[in-house]
Parts: C-alpha cells; sequence; structure tokens
C-alpha cells in the first residue's frame, strides 16, 4: 500500500500548473453542479410538475449537449482550450442562476437547453486539455485522478445540498420549494467561482508532439484520416449503448429512492454522495488493474461485474439492500471511465483528439437524450416498482451488450493494430 500511495504522490507532484489550475476550476464547477444533479429534479417535483417533465428536461439537456458537442470540438480546436472553456463556463454559470429562480414550465425547459449547450463546450475540451500538458506515461494516472477528484466534488455539492436543504427546511422555516432554490443558487455561485482558476491558464504547445518527448514515441499514430476515424466510430458506438442505459436509470437514481423508499432528501443525497466517493476510489484502483490485465480488459472487467448489482438495485424492496447495491454498481461502472479516456488518447493522432471525444460525448449524449421520455413513461404506467425494475433491467441488458462489443472490437487486439 506504501508504495501505491509514493507513486501517486510523485505523479501528482510532476503535474504541470495549467493541470493544478484546470482541476481546482473543474472542482468548484462539478460541487456546482452536483449540487444541481441531485436537487433540481427534487424542486421540479416540489413546484408540482409532473414527472414527464423531468424526462423533458434531462432529454432537453442532454439533446443540446448532443448538438454542440462536435462543433465544440472543432471550436477547441480552432480557438484554443482555454477561450472555449471560458465562454462554455460563464454562459453555463448564467443559465444555472436562471434555472434557480424560474418556476415557468417553458422557461425550465429552454433554460436546460442552454445550459447543456454551453455546458458541452467545457465538457470537450477537458480530456484534449489534458493530454497536451501531459506525457503518454503521465495519462494513466492524471485521467484517473482527475476524474476522481471531479467525483469527489460531485460528493461534496450532492450530499451537501441534500442536507443544506433539508436543514434551511427544519430549522430556518422555509417550505420545502424555497429551500431547494436556495440551494440551487448556492450551488451555482460555487460554479461561477470555478471560473477564476481558469483565468489562470496559460495557452502551451501540445506537449504530445515535442519531439522530446521520448514516452509518446511509443503511442501509436495512425496514418491517415479514414483510420482515426475508423477508431472514432468504434468507440462511440459503445458509447452510444452505456449512453442509452445510462439515460434510462441514471438521471432518475434520486427519484427511484423517494418514490420507491420515500426516502428523504438528506438520505437520497447522502446514498449518491457515497456512491461518487466509492466511484472516486475504485478509480484510483484503476490503473493497478490495467497493469495486470491490459486497458481494455480492465475497463470490460469493471463494467461486467457492475452489471448484476443494477438488476439487484431494480428488483429489491429492500432499502438496504437497494442501497449497497447501487454504491457497487456506481463504483464499478464509473471506474472504468478514465480507462476509456485513457485508452481514446492513445488510439488517435494529437490533431484528431478532441473530435474523438467530443464524438464520444455527442453519442452518449443522444443514448441519454432519448430515453428520458422512455424511463418516466414506464414509471408512470407500470408503478414505482415494475416501471423501475423494467428500466434498470433494459439498462442492464444494455450494458452487457455494451462491454461484449467493446471486448470482441479491441480485447482480442493490440491497441494499435486496431
Amino acid at each position: 500500500m506504501i508504495p501505491w500511495f509514493v507513486e501517486w504522490k510523485k505523479k501528482i507532484v510532476s503535474f504541470n500548473r495549467n493541470i493544478r489550475m484546470f482541476m481546482l476550476a473543474n472542482v468548484l464547477i462539478q460541487i456546482g453542479m452536483g449540487v444541481f444533479s441531485v436537487m433540481y429534479n427534487l424542486y421540479i417535483k416540489e413546484l408540482g410538475f409532473p414527472e414527464t417533465l423531468n424526462g423533458k428536461i434531462i432529454a432537453m439537456t442532454s439533446l443540446a449537449s448532443a448538438i454542440m458537442l462536435v462543433p465544440a470540438g472543432f471550436l477547441s480546436d480552432r480557438f484554443g482550450r482555454k477561450k472555449i472553456i471560458m465562454i462554455g463556463a460563464v454562459v453555463a454559470a448564467g443559465t444555472l442562476f436562471y434555472r434557480s429562480l424560474m418556476v415557468s414550465e417553458q422557461s425550465l425547459v429552454y433554460a436546460a437547453f442552454f445550459t447543456g449547450l454551453f455546458m458541452a463546450l467545457v465538457q470537450v475540451s477537458g480530456i484534449p486539455f489534458l493530454a497536451e500538458n501531459s506525457t503518454a506515461s503521465e495519462r494513466m494516472h492524471l485521467f484517473s485522478i482527475h476524474f476522481s477528484l471531479m467525483t469527489l466534488a460531485g460528493v461534496v455539492g450532492s450530499l451537501g445540498g441534500g442536507v443544506l436543504a433539508d436543514l434551511l427546511h427544519a430549522l430556518g422555516g422555509l417550505s420545502v420549494v424555497d429551500a431547494i432554490k436556495y440551494v440551487l443558487i448556492i450551488g451555482a455561485t460555487i460554479f461561477t467561482l470555478g471560473l477564476l482558476p481558469l483565468t489562470k491558464l496559460n495557452p502551451v504547445g501540445n506537449r504530445a508532439t515535442s519531439k522530446d518527448n521520448q514516452d509518446d514515441k511509443r503511442t501509436p499514430e495512425p496514418s491517415s484520416f479514414r483510420k482515426n476515424v475508423k477508431i472514432i466510430i468504434l468507440f462511440g458506438f459503445a458509447n452510444l449503448l452505456i449512453g442509452t442505459g445510462s439515460g434510462l436509470v441514471i438521471p432518475y437514481l434520486n427519484l427511484y429512492f423517494s418514490n420507491r423508499f420515500d426516502a428523504s432528501n438528506s438520505y437520497v443525497g447522502l446514498i449518491l454522495s457515497l456512491g461518487s466517493a466509492m466511484t472516486a476510489v475504485a478509480m484510483l484502483l484503476g490503473p493497478a488493474l490495467v497493469k495486470r490485465v491490459g486497458k481494455v480488459r480492465a475497463l470490460v472487467i469493471f463494467q461486467l461485474l457492475s452489471i448484476p448489482f443494477l438488476f439487484i438495485t431494480g428488483y429489491t424492496n429492500s432499502l438496504v439492500i437497494a442501497s449497497i447495491a447501487f454504491l457497487m454498481r456506481q463504483a464499478l461502472m464509473n471506474a472504468g471511465n478514465p480507462i476509456q479516456s485513457a485508452i481514446a488518447m492513445e488510439l488517435v493522432q494529437d490533431k484528431y483528439k478532441g473530435l474523438a471525444n467530443s464524438v464520444n460525448q455527442m453519442v452518449f449524449n443522444v443514448g441519454w437524450a432519448s430515453t428520458g421520455a422512455i424511463s418516466t413513461g414506464l414509471v408512470m404506467t407500470f408503478g414505482f416498482y415494475w416501471g423501475y425494475a423494467y428500466t434498470f433491467t433494459i439498462t442492464g441488458v444494455l450494458y452487457l451488450i455494451a462491454s461484449t462489443y467493446f471486448f470482441l472490437v479491441f480485447g482480442r487486439k493490440k491497441l494499435d493494430s486496431v
């Protein structure tokens, strides 16, 4: 265990100032988004709107991201990561304040669309920015610590949002809807503070293309645009399957615990936060598994191990069992995210990294957006037990197909021969 900590310490200390400032900014941004991820659909529910509005808002946010991601990738490559990230974060912060104050259905839907649109500018530039500020040997650990920090920031936001809303209601004498509204405003404010570190980012050349970067000489360099596009499409299909499955259940986990088990806001925030904390730990363990079995097999192992816990969550009537199964699924499924990012950045040429990242996120969001109405429709039609059971089952099947596909396409070949 001590050598493991020593290795991580060395890796973290070696990161340059740009990476550290970028991570600090993203911690604040993710805390703010963590508040919204837990509290916003509960806010919609407390305003008296039907479940279908939550589905529409989530679908519109994802659809906007899907529309913008590929153009955002090109803009990022053309005008620079910092400029695009700043524009996206500034406008997205404004939409969060707007969403915290508006109560009309049309305003909520439109504002959600613009949040998704401009957050795409932030999301699409992150991984290429980190790749450009690191060497090939750093990236597996860099992506792991980055995703882990972002996840822990989400813990702080989701847990703090739920607890603070309950405190404002119980001790502050506010109605439930007003308590949630103030918490959303606080979340938007924290998000806005993340703009300050972003102003300190400096434009740099792509370290990955430096002649004296011996690590990156081992990075596969596909010889043509056609081969890069082929790799991007292969990755994209897997992400489409995962995104479609995720869109059925992940945006509604807080409603799942609230509707099926009548859990309080504090409990919902706590359990979702614990799920994120376990994910962060699993992400840090990912590089050790990669050393043993390789990147592709490590990713597939994490995904396959998560599926049984997904089914348990969907069918149990016990809050304790549902919570434990959720925690295990959350940690295992998401632990593979930095591994997948490392694979994608390794397989494509530097000039296509932005495109690869934007396409992967776009197809994920297309899948996410396409299933929101299906999920809420199943719950409204079949009730809080069978409705959620059906959605969790469909998600499990899609995850299984995606993992099998990814292994068949990438697992039996060397990465540079795909």
